[in-house]
């Protein structure tokens, strides 16, 4: 009887110790815990650490809900038309909330099945809205909008955009020549623009000096005759004094009739 009653003792003992073993169980950290109850999802969500479940009727599915990081090259074309391949690294979370909802109707393939086509797609989108060259000189603007685009996309399906880089954006090698032609072209008709400025910019400095100098000689020249004037008629006056006898002219005349002067002297 003994023996008996340790037999039955020693099977309770391990049913407890199994069924212990069997409805303990643990949420590792970064993940949140769906548990399901004969192959339906519960509503509650089991945080990190230990926790019960009913053995052989609930099980536990982890999430992982930290910081995921996708890396995908995506191609897609302008909206001129140019075949543009673009390196596009994404960082996303599961919404720690939502992660039952998200095993539900998603599951845990969500990469495949949601995020690489989300993240095609919204590249797509707005690369169509841009020009090649746009793509190049306003990319922290198309990486905005893709950005906000795939925000909206993920949130649809209980995941969170915690950031997007558009690392570069490649085109054909037929492409590339063409924008390095136009650029050569550029620096070519603006140098020539800058040439032309700076010739004419001269021109205008050679007229200002030539009118200068002609102004100058004007002035000297016409200071040359009045010295040429001056002198004339000082050689005049130098002449004039050369022949004068120094006696006084006997007779003057003008507006009033001539006057003998000698013959008034004799009165």
């Amino acid at each position: 009887m003994k023996n008996r009653t340790l037999i039955i003792s020693g099977v309770i003992a391990v049913v407890v110790i199994v069924l212990f073993i069997f409805s303990a169980t643990s949420v590792a950290s970064g993940h949140r815990g769906v548990l399901l109850q004969l192959g339906a999802v519960k509503p509650t969500i089991l945080t990190e650490g230990f926790h019960f479940k009913i053995p052989f009727i609930q099980n536990v599915e982890q999430v992982e809900v930290r910081v995921q990081k996708e890396e995908s090259s995506q191609t897609a074309a302008s909206k001129d038309l140019q075949m543009v391949t673009a390196n596009v690294a994404v960082n996303y979370s599961v919404d720690p909330r939502a992660v039952n909802k998200l095993y539900q109707e998603i599951g845990l393939d969500y990469r495949t099945r949601i995020v690489d086509p989300a993240i095609a797609e919204s590249l797509k989108a707005i690369t169509a809205q841009y020009t090649a060259e746009e793509l190049i000189s306003k990319r922290p603007e198309v990486s905005s909008k893709v950005k906000d685009m795939l925000a909206q996309k993920l949130t649809k399906y209980y995941m969170i955009l915690e950031d997007i880089n558009i690392k570069e954006f490649a085109f054909s090698e037929e492409f590339n020549k063409a924008i390095e032609l136009k650029q050569t072209a550029e620096q070519n008709a603006l140098k020539a623009q800058r040439d032309l400025e700076r010739i004419k910019i001269e021109a205008e400095q050679q007229i200002t000096q030539a009118g200068a100098e002609a102004e100058s000689l004007r002035l000297k020249k016409q200071e040359v005759t009045t010295e040429l004037i001056q002198l004339k008629q000082i050689e005049v006056q130098e002449k004039a004094l050369e022949k004068w006898d120094g006696r006084l002219p006997t007779v003057t005349g003008g507006a009033t009739p001539f006057i003998d002067l000698s013959a008034v002297e004799k009165k």
